[in-house]
């Protein structure tokens, strides 16, 4: 059982003064930070791309829906997938709440995936999701920004993820137990379920033009994973010896 030292309320109000201060710290800091990615150059998107959505075919544009803003979440369901990833779908689980706050502030938020739309559009019925959700199966999108990754690519370790390139290469003696687990719910090898990774990537659309402004990936998710905001402000925190957290519709009656 976790242990912790217990004072009077004197002693702990004194304690929570001066965090209170490293808080104040941290949110000017996230401030600043916060303003360096809205500084960061543009970066023109010239090529075509094409995706699968409930509407029917649509370019990066018609994505938009007639907004000047555009979030992506690139959302790991690869085409050999039967399932959506657990800690994706644990991220998404927010969605729902705040797209129509986005999307009344000039803010698309759409999800991305390799997998057929039909897959997609299950999943999302049994997640009980409403976000908008598209496939760009076929194309090169996920590819082009670093989320997905051909088997060579991974034989070799020439991927780039997360700003970083290369690598090991990647074989099964080597997969971790977590993401083995994961794969497994996802209903392929681990090998399979790595060739796509989580990320975001932002856009807008200014004189008819699609600028790509910022992506981030691995831990640079975790501002967006709400349910550890929550645990960080826990008693406990996050408390966590492995992977604990499953899709919603899979714990056990409470």
């Amino acid at each position: 059982m976790m242990r912790h030292m217990t004072g009077t309320r004197e002693g702990s109000l004194a304690a929570r003064l001066e965090l209170l201060e490293a808080e104040k710290e941290l949110t000017r800091r996230s401030d600043e930070i916060a303003q360096r990615r809205r500084e960061l150059p543009w970066v023109r998107v010239d090529k075509a791309y094409d995706f699968e959505t409930e509407e029917g075919s649509a370019t990066l544009t018609d994505l938009f829906g007639g907004r000047s803003q555009l979030l992506v979440y690139h959302f790991m369901f690869g085409p050999d997938y039967t399932a959506g990833c657990p800690s994706c779908s644990m991220i998404a689980d927010g969605f729902n709440g705040f797209a129509v706050h986005l999307a009344n502030h000039d803010v698309t938020l759409m999800a991305v995936s390799r997998a057929p739309l039909a897959k997609l559009q299950a999943y999302k019925r049994r997640m009980g999701w409403t976000f908008p959700w598209v496939s760009s199966r076929g194309g090169d999108f996920n590819f082009d920004f670093n989320v997905s990754f051909t088997e060579e690519q991974q034989r070799k370790g020439s991927i780039e993820y997360n700003y970083r390139r290369g690598g090991h290469a990647m074989d099964a003696a080597v997969i971790p137990e977590p993401v083995a687990q994961f794969a497994a719910t996802c209903g392929t090898d681990a090998l399979t379920y790595t060739r796509d990774r989580p990320g975001l990537s932002a856009f807008v659309l200014e004189d008819g033009a699609i600028y790509h402004t910022y992506s981030t990936y691995a831990r640079g998710l975790d501002g967006l994973w709400g349910a550890y905001q929550w645990l960080d402000r826990a008693p406990k925190g996050r408390n966590e010896t492995g992977v604990w957290w499953r899709r919603h519709d899979e714990y056990e009656k409470q």
